[in-house]
């Protein structure tokens, strides 16, 4: 066929091989039920045709799943229909899907956008005779859900900033600070987290004015871009952990590492446990704990406060 430059041509697909079999393995992977009769007169083809495309999907099914049964294209007489069923550890629950959803909403990490997406996403993964009973049981939350006043997709950024991350590639970002003023920073990513509403880019200054990692909200970055240097992700006496530095930060305030000891005696020394993840009892006498932790900067001395005269801090060492 001689097609001219800029030329736009419509293509018939209705008698391709290749469309018909990936347009009904779309539709058998969404959960629809899917008809000879209604896809022989889509692409006008005959029933014949549409049965050897499926008996082609079955034998790719049954050659590429390691486990046999895992996933299988059956006819169900009572719709009429063929539909793809798959083992139970294939789908996500109703009980996985409704926990991860509950923890999205109340997070308002994302805009409203980014968040009906990712929600939308969820449901399809789900068995779909389940997906009706899961999105009702969050509606009235996703309908009246508040996202955090910055407002920004947040996605793209860290994915690309993770990405970065993972090639060790030396950045630099613009930052704009809570009063507005907008800094120029070149670092060494290390980590990305989330905490109380917001996620954080973990990285170390290239200069090395600091010896511990700063913390930059996300949101808050407004450009960024590799400067082409890579580094080694030693840093200090050690290689970082994102998991052990997860253990010791408070409020995403950086600082040095500091280990305090105070003495408890409100009502539940198990929530004081599940705060600070490197706590632990040292003693216990007439309803006081003695409890030792370790934290990064000041966000630890800003939880002990909160706590009013349930806490006495005995000792603060950095």
């Amino acid at each position: 066929m001689n097609v001219k430059r800029g030329e736009i041509v419509e293509l018939d697909y209705r008698e391709n091989k290749g469309f018909r079999l990936l347009s009904l393995y779309e539709r058998l992977s969404r959960g629809e039920i899917v008809r000879k009769a209604e896809l022989a007169q889509k692409f006008a083809v005959t029933d014949k045709t549409i049965q050897r495309d499926i008996e082609e999907l079955r034998a790719y099914l049954a050659d590429t799943r390691v486990d046999e049964g895992e996933a299988s294209i059956v006819y169900d007489r009572n719709r009429g229909g063929y539909l793809l069923t798959r083992a139970a550890s294939e789908w996500l629950t109703n009980e996985n899907v409704l926990a991860v959803c509950k923890i999205l909403l109340e997070s308002r990490a994302f805009c409203k956008e980014e968040l009906d997406a990712i929600l939308k996403k969820l449901l399809r993964q789900t068995a779909p005779q389940d997906r009706a009973q899961v999105r009702k049981l969050i509606l009235s939350e996703q309908h009246y859900y508040v996202p955090l006043r910055h407002g920004k997709k947040l996605l793209s950024a860290i994915w690309e900033l993770s990405q970065h991350m993972t090639a060790q590639h030396t950045i630099r970002i613009s930052y704009c600070r809570q009063d507005g003023t907008e800094r120029v920073h070149e670092v060494n990513p290390v980590a990305i987290m989330f905490s109380e509403y917001y996620f954080y880019l973990i990285a170390y200054l290239v200069d090395g004015r600091k010896e511990f990692p700063t913390i930059f909200r996300i949101d808050r970055i407004v450009r960024f871009e590799p400067t082409g240097a890579t580094f080694r992700v030693i840093h200090g006496r050690k290689k970082f952990s994102d998991g052990e530095f997860r253990k010791r930060i408070q409020f995403m305030y950086a600082g040095d590492l500091r280990r305090v000891t105070f003495d408890y005696s409100g009502a539940s020394v198990e929530a004081v446990l599940d705060r600070l993840p490197t706590a632990r009892v040292i003693s216990e006498e007439n309803g006081v704990h003695r409890i030792t932790a370790e934290g990064y900067g000041s966000g630890i001395d800003m939880w002990l406060r909160s706590q009013g005269d349930a806490v006495k801090v005995v000792e603060s060492l950095s």
